[in-house]
């Protein structure tokens, strides 16, 4: 059985559908990718997924409970961490855990090695005692991260887990989070717009005005481009492009005197293209694809840091959370 199961959901805000028949399954012990441009849905199912939303129509469910009629099933078996923090910042970082722990209901006889443990997981152990105002950006999110997994959900959901940290914070961050299935047991449904983070991915859903248009592996979905990005320079790139068709029946395009072209394998077919054009060949690179290529052909779209306003934010997530708890 997968630890996620949706059927046809679909979530509408008066005339606007922000999630249309979407379905997919994410299997226990994964890392699961959900990717969209801002106001393609992805924030509203994470939302119908952990009980926040009511669907319009559809099915979702999580470690076997269904997300409407067993909401509070649901709840026990998940964790999240949202994009604005919600620590309280004048309690101390082993205080915020304990209290998380009293709201999920840890055994009291469990609370402090549990406390203790995912502490030391974060390599925060050290500074239990300190206030959480005192705490870097990386401090705070690394933190989020441990309260999330205090009372051992099943499904964890970082939504942009590293927004606004510093490139060392952010890899500090992974380290911890690429860990968790195997040392927590946790499957991880995630949503980055930092697209190498993509790739830690076991299967990526790409997700465009409410509907789900690719799903993958990260290198299944950049096979999707077509092969590898070729870029060459010539001396006389009118007799190079024709020598490449005639030869090699691949279509090269210039741009900025520079040639183009997408093979299949760029590592094999670069030593060809350079043995038959001899030394009329200045300069090769190749780009292998990446998530960036896919999403952008896919959706014609950037991924881009989600909007604070309208009914579709994290804000309103928060706020919807804590009059639940």
């Amino acid at each position: 059985m997968p630890i996620i199961k949706v059927e046809k959901l679909v979530k509408r805000f008066g005339n606007i559908t922000a999630v249309d028949d979407i379905s997919f399954e994410v299997e226990e012990g994964t890392i699961f990718g959900f990717l969209g441009p801002n106001g393609a849905g992805k924030t509203t199912t994470i939302n119908i997924l952990c009980t926040l939303l009511a669907p319009s129509s559809g099915r979702a469910s999580i470690a076997g409970h269904d997300c409407m009629e067993e909401a509070s099933g649901v709840r026990r078996a998940i964790g999240i961490v949202f994009q604005d923090t919600t620590l309280d910042k004048d309690l101390t970082a082993y205080e915020n855990l304990i209290f998380h722990a009293y709201l999920y209901d840890v055994p009291r006889s469990e609370m402090k090695k549990r406390v203790a443990d995912v502490l030391r997981f974060v390599d925060l152990y050290d500074r239990k005692d300190d206030l959480v105002k005192k705490f870097s950006g990386g401090m705070k999110r690394r933190l989020e991260v441990a309260r999330g997994l205090i009372h051992q959900p099943r499904v964890l959901f970082l939504d942009e887990p590293t927004l606004g940290l510093d490139p060392q914070s952010r890899s500090n961050l992974w380290e911890f989070i690429t860990k968790l299935p195997e040392m927590h047991n946790v499957t991880i449904f995630m949503t980055t717009h930092y697209m190498e983070e993509a790739e830690v991915c076991n299967t990526i859903a790409i997700i465009d005005n409410g509907k789900i248009i690719a799903m993958g592996t990260p290198d299944e979905l950049k096979k999707t481009i077509g092969g590898d990005v070729v870029y060459m320079t010539t001396t006389d790139n009118a007799t190079a492009k024709s020598e490449i068709k005639s030869l090699f029946n691949i279509d090269a395009s210039e741009k900025q005197n520079e040639l183009y072209m997408t093979c299949s394998r760029g590592d094999t077919c670069i030593p060809e293209i350079i043995r038959t054009l001899g030394d009329k060949v200045i300069s090769v690179r190749l780009q292998r694809p990446t998530l960036n290529d896919v999403f952008l052909k896919l959706t014609g779209k950037t991924i881009r840091q989600e909007d604070v306003s309208g009914e579709d934010t994290i804000r309103e997530s928060i706020r919807a959370y804590r009059r639940r708890h």
